[in-house]
C-alpha cells in the first residue's frame, strides 16, 4: 500500500497489515478500536524524523496516533481508520543523569523502571510508581500525567516534568520549560502538554526532576472484615497527617484473583474483605506506622503486621502490582479510573458494592486509597450482549458516582477515547470551550490523535 509517508524511507514506515493491526490500540475496552484500522506504522530514530513524519501529515491531513507500550488504559492510543500510528518504541536512550542538578533527560520511549534505576545508580530516586512501571514508558506516563502507588507522598508524573521538547501538528519544533531549580517567564507551556494524550504535540525529550533516594521502607498489612471499616481506616489515617509513602487497598475479588496468580497465601486463614497496604520510608517510619496500627485496630482490623524487612516488604508491593493482571484472569474485564476526595472513598466504595449488586457482576476493587483514585474493575462476558451491556451500565454508573461525590473521571489514565463524552460533565462550559481553543491554535487542521479527549 502506497502512503504520503513513503518518502520517510522504508526503514522508518511499515504497512504490513499484521504488523500495523498490532499498534492499533491500547488495552481499553468497550469498543473504542474497530473498523479498517491505521494506514501504516510510523518509526522515528529522531526529532528530525518526527518533524518530517508530522510536516508530512499535516499537509496531506493524515491522523497520527503517538503510541509508547500500548499499556494505556483509556483509549487513547487506539488509532482511527485512515490514521498512521507514531511509535516511540526506538525513541529509547537516557540522554542524561545530572546528578548536581539532580535531573535526568530521556526520550519519551524509555520504560519507566530503566528511568527509576539510572537515577538510582547516582543516589537519586524518581518517584513516579505506575503499577505497570516495568513496561509502560515515560512518554506515556507524560501524556496521561499518570499516578501509581507513590502518589500520596510524591505526586503524579507532571509534579516532576521540568522541560519538554515537543514537535508541533506542522514539523515546527520546540521546547518548553527549563533546567533551573526556579523559572516563571511565560505562559507554563510544559504542563499544558503534560497530560494532553497527544492532541497536542509529539513529545520527542522529557527532562525529569529527581530526589535524593529516601531510605529503605517499612511496611505495614491491615485486613479488614468489610470493605467500609478499611475505608474507614483509611479516613482516619488521612485525618492523622501520617507521613506515609503509600498507602493501597485491595478488595476480597482482588485478594482472591491475586492469591490464585500468585500463591501467596494471601486468603491461608479465610480471605479478608478488603486489605491496606501501607508504606512509610522517612527516618520516622516505625512510629508513623505504629500509629497507623493503632488507627487501623480501632477501625477494626482483624490483622495487622508490620515489617521492615525489605524483601518481605517488596513482595507484599509485588502482590499490589499483580492486581490487574490477576483480575484479568476471571475474564473479560474494563478498568475504571476514578478519583474522589479522600474523604469520600467510603462512600465510594459501598456505591460500587452496591453497583455490583444490581448488574450482577463481580467488580474487584483496587487502587491508591491515600488519594482516592479507585480502579474498580468489572468482569463480564464479552461474548454475551446481555453481559456486555450490564457491565456497560456499570461502568456509567460507577463514573457517575465519583462525579456525584464530587470527584472526577479519571484520577491517572486519562480521558482517552473511553471517557471523551464525560468530560463535559465534569468541565463547565468556559472550561470546554477554552480546552477546545487551545486544541485549535496547536492543531488547526485536527490531525493529532482526533477524538482523543474531546469530540473531533
Amino acid at each position: 500500500m502506497s502512503t504520503p509517508f513513503d518518502r520517510l524511507g522504508p526503514d522508518l514506515v511499515t504497512t504490513d497489515p499484521e504488523v500495523v493491526a498490532s499498534f492499533a490500540r491500547d488495552e481499553a475496552a468497550l469498543g473504542v478500536a474497530g473498523g479498517a484500522g491505521p494506514l501504516a506504522v510510523l518509526s522515528p530514530r529522531s526529532t528530525a524524523d518526527v518533524a518530517a513524519a508530522l510536516a508530512i501529515a499535516h499537509e496531506h491531513r493524515v491522523p497520527v496516533v503517538v503510541r509508547g507500550a500500548g499499556s494505556g488504559l483509556s483509549g487513547a492510543a487506539a488509532a482511527p481508520d485512515g490514521s498512521v500510528v507514531l511509535s516511540t518504541r526506538r525513541l529509547a536512550r537516557v540522554l542524561e543523569v545530572d546528578p548536581v542538578e539532580r535531573l535526568a533527560v530521556v526520550q519519551p520511549g524509555v520504560v519507566t523502571g530503566d528511568l527509576r534505576a539510572a537515577a538510582a545508580e547516582v543516589g537519586l530516586f524518581y518517584p513516579p510508581d505506575p503499577g505497570s512501571v516495568a513496561f509502560s514508558t515515560v512518554g506515556g506516563n507524560v501524556a496521561t500525567n499518570a499516578g501509581g502507588m507513590c502518589c500520596v507522598k510524591y505526586g503524579v508524573t507532571g509534579d516532576f516534568v521540568l522541560a519538554l521538547e515537543v514537535v508541533l501538528a506542522d514539523g515546527t519544533v520546540t521546547r518548553t520549560g527549563r533546567r533551573t531549580a526556579k523559572g516563571v517567564a511565560g505562559y507554563d507551556l510544559t504542563s499544558l502538554l503534560v497530560g494532553s494524550e497527544g492532541t497536542l504535540g509529539v513529545i520527542t525529550e522529557i527532562t525529569v526532576r529527581l530526589l535524593p533516594a529516601p531510605g529503605p521502607a517499612s511496611t505495614l498489612v491491615a485486613t479488614f472484615p468489610s470493605l467500609g471499616a478499611a475505608a474507614a481506616a483509611v479516613a482516619a489515617v488521612t485525618r492523622a497527617g501520617l507521613d506515609l509513602s503509600m498507602l493501597e487497598v485491595m478488595d476480597r475479588t482482588t485478594l482472591d484473583a491475586v492469591d490464585r496468580l500468585t500463591g501467596m497465601g494471601l486468603g491461608a486463614d479465610g480471605t479478608p474483605a478488603a486489605m491496606l497496604l501501607a508504606q512509610s520510608d522517612t527516618a520516622d517510619a516505625a512510629r508513623a506506622l505504629e500509629a497507623m496500627a493503632a488507627l487501623c485496630r480501632d477501625a477494626g482490623a482483624e490483622d495487622v503486621v508490620l515489617a521492615d524487612d525489605a524483601v518481605e516488604g517488596e513482595a507484599l508491593l509485588e502482590a499490589r502490582r499483580q492486581a490487574l493482571p490477576a483480575l484479568e484472569r476471571l475474564g473479560d474485564w474494563i478498568l475504571d479510573d476514578v478519583c474522589v476526595p479522600r474523604g469520600r472513598v467510603v462512600e465510594l466504595l459501598e456505591g460500587i458494592e452496591r453497583v455490583a449488586a444490581a448488574q450482577a457482576l463481580t467488580i474487584g476493587v483496587f487502587g491508591h486509597a491515600g488519594d482516592g483514585n479507585m480502579h474498580p474493575t468489572i468482569v463480564h462476558d464479552a461474548s454475551d450482549p446481555a453481559s456486555v451491556a450490564a457491565a456497560g451500565r456499570a461502568f456509567e454508573a460507577i463514573t457517575a458516582l465519583a462525579l456525584d461525590l464530587g470527584g472526577t473521571i479519571t484520577g491517572e489514565h486519562g480521558v482517552g477515547r473511553l471517557k471523551r463524552d464525560w468530560l463535559a460533565r465534569e468541565l463547565d462550559p468556559g472550561a470546554m470551550a477554552m480546552s477546545r481553543a487551545v486544541k485549535a491554535a496547536l492543531d488547526p487542521r485536527g490531525i493529532l490523535n482526533p477524538g482523543c479527549v474531546l469530540e473531533p
